[in-house]
């Protein structure tokens, strides 16, 4: 059985910091990529960062780039998402979700929202509230 189970979402005060973890199982790690999503109250989910367990790459929306870390532990199975100078409007449940067999994460374009129709397997989300 596929599964994506994120974790780590709690309430933060703003310039707080967090980090969500997604472990994965089920299904041939390596040869995804792991996205994170993310879908604030009233609107619609976006992207927000690519790690490529098949080249490596890493890609970030504009608006996290900087506060923001992906990166995966291979024998664990897991993603993460470090969340530094969190803002009030990082509020949001975020998801993670896996994309089999993908190109590099500048040419999955994390931004776009068709990129959430093209993934694999998705996660049922973790909050994360951060309080002005």
């Amino acid at each position: 059985e596929v599964r994506l189970v994120e974790s780590g979402g709690q309430l933060v005060q703003t310039g707080g910091s967090l980090r969500l973890s997604c472990a994965a199982s089920g299904f041939i790690f390596d040869s995804y990529a792991i996205l994170w999503f993310r879908q604030a109250p009233g609107k619609e989910r976006e992207g927000v960062s690519c790690i490529s367990r098949v080249d490596g790459s890493i890609d970030y929306v504009d608006s996290v780039r900087g506060r923001f870390t992906i990166s995966s532990d291979n024998a664990q199975n897991m993603v993460y998402l470090q969340m530094n100078s969190l803002k009030p409007e990082d509020t949001a449940v975020y998801y993670c979700a896996a994309l089999d067999h993908p190109p590099p994460c500048s040419v999955v374009d994390v931004r776009s929202p068709r990129t959430q129709n093209a993934m694999d397997y998705w996660g049922k989300g973790t909050l994360v509230t951060v309080s002005s």
